[in-house]
Parts: structure tokens; C-alpha cells; sequence
């Protein structure tokens, strides 16, 4: 998960961009895209902004761009692995944020687990 602040403000107010960006980081994680990915402008007052949906192979990628502050919100999740490093890379070129805050969390659904 990424928390950027303060991006490029043209960026993240085009969908194309945000479009291009989905596909290279799909791209460069090593996933698969399922179908295209959706970007879609909506929301009211200091919430609207463009938000993207790229479904993958192994579950999906989504990000909220908010319009009002230039903040990105990204989340790529996937039960296939990938490097943390290799996403903020792709954000960095793309949307150029001045602050990040990145939360990398590994899920282990199952593991010492005992089913009755």
C-alpha cells in the first residue's frame, strides 16, 4: 500500500495517464492483467478524483486519486509475490509524489491454523 502526497497535479487528473500507468505496472510487477483497467472520475467536493480498479491474475490492483489535496492512494494486492521497490519505481515515474508512506504487508491465510 502507498500513500502519496503532494503529486504531479496534471497526473493524476488524467485518465490516460493513470491508464498507463496501471498497464506498465502490471507490466513490471509480473502480473497478468484481467481486462483492461477501469478508470472512472467521480465523488463530490474534496473526495473527487479519478479511481482506478485493474483486476490481475491474482487478485487486484486500485488507487483514488484525490483532486483536492494531489494525494494517491494505491493498493496492489496479490497472492503472488512481487517487490514493493518495483511499485514505487512505476509511482515515481508516473505520478511523481513528494511524500510517500509505504505499508507492506505479507498475507499467510491458513498458516498455523487448526481446522476442526
Amino acid at each position: 500500500m502507498l500513500d502519496c502526497s503532494r503529486c504531479i497535479y496534471s497526473s493524476i487528473r488524467c485518465p490516460i495517464n493513470i491508464g498507463l500507468f496501471a498497464t506498465n505496472l502490471v507490466q513490471r510487477i509480473d502480473m497478468v492483467p484481467y481486462g483492461k483497467p477501469q478508470v472512472q472520475h467521480f465523488g463530490t467536493g474534496d473526495k473527487a478524483g479519478y479511481t482506478l480498479v485493474q483486476l490481475i491474475e491474482t487478485s487486484n490492483i486500485t488507487a483514488h486519486f484525490c483532486e483536492e489535496t494531489n494525494d494517491m492512494y494505491l493498493d496492489v494486492f496479490s497472492c503472488k509475490p512481487f517487490n514493493p521497490d518495483d511499485v514505487e519505481s512505476v509511482v515515481n515515474v508516473f505520478f511523481g509524489p513528494l511524500h510517500k508512506n509505504r505499508t507492506f504487508i505479507k498475507r499467510q491465510a491458513g498458516q498455523n491454523l487448526m481446522l476442526k
